[in-house]
């Protein structure tokens, strides 16, 4: 099934490669069957393309620190921290930045 899925999201990007939400649900369901080196390749292209989806930030960083490339996560995550600044998206600045303060620095 989760095949079928990802068949699904590649076709849907492939059709639209500037569709944020296509890319979005890739990479979360690339994450999602563990591919965390995919996934963290599609949060980046996405981030490429829309510096403000902001939750591409907090899940990037997410996988990053589960593949163990924790200054990755942390660049990252300070990244995210600024885009949230700047479009005002308050919950998923508190997000990222609890998840920054966790890492082990």
């Amino acid at each position: 099934m989760a095949t079928n899925r990802l068949e699904l999201l590649r076709s849907l990007l492939e059709a639209n490669p500037s569709g944020a939400f296509a890319r979005y649900a890739l990479a979360q369901e690339l994450s999602n069957t563990g591919d965390l080196d995919a996934a963290a390749v599609q949060y980046r292209l996405l981030i490429a393309a829309d510096p403000n989806y902001s939750a591409a930030y907090f899940h990037g960083g997410q996988a990053l620190e589960k593949l163990h490339r924790i200054d990755e996560a942390a660049a990252l995550y300070r990244q995210g921290l600024d885009a949230t600044s700047r479009n005002g998206d308050a919950h998923t600045h508190s997000e990222i930045q609890a998840a920054l303060d966790l890492l082990p620095l």
